[in-house]
């Protein structure tokens, strides 16, 4: 039996027309593409680093949208509490959706361009860094990352 999360990452990675069916919702997908956003692989301004004080008290407040950028595996294999799966591939066409598609496929709000409260993660940092510059190059312009990732909330959670 495909898992709900399965058929959702099908779905999103999808290219042209393509209707993916999960229960009773149909979600409908056109001219999603590949990622055409390029980034520098360098080092993040320290402005757009979030540390894990800092991620500990946005959790706690509820003012966070926490977006893990690692794959699928990875993130049923553990994940910080309250994040939601968007695998760096499928990152700018996952911004690209209109509002009603996102929260549909990621039953969450989508984030605004405006947005202080975006932050992306990873295992480590690499990725939720080029995660940061997709999304910047898309016009979250207050996105930032918690470079330590998951490997370190694990090592501070233990």
């Amino acid at each position: 039996m495909l898992s709900y999360f399965f058929v959702r990452r099908i779905c999103l990675s999808a290219i042209g027309k393509t209707a993916c069916r999960s229960g009773s919702v149909i979600i409908q997908y056109y001219n999603l593409s590949t990622s055409t956003v390029n980034y520098k692989d360098e080092s993040p301004d320290p402005e757009t680093v979030v540390s894990y004080e800092q991620l500990r008290s946005m959790l706690s407040s509820k003012d966070i949208q926490l977006f893990d950028v690692r794959n699928p595996d990875e993130f049923q294999a553990g994940r910080i509490p309250g994040s939601i799966n968007i695998p760096l591939d499928n990152l700018e066409q996952s911004l690209k959706l209109s509002p009603q598609h996102f929260e549909l496929l990621f039953e969450a709000k989508a984030p605004g361009k405006e947005d202080d409260n975006i932050v992306f993660h990873c295992q480590r940092g690499r990725r939720s860094a080029a995660a940061l510059g997709i999304a910047k190059g898309l016009g979250y312009t207050r996105a930032r990352h918690f470079a330590g990732g998951y490997s370190k909330w694990v090592e501070r959670n233990e």
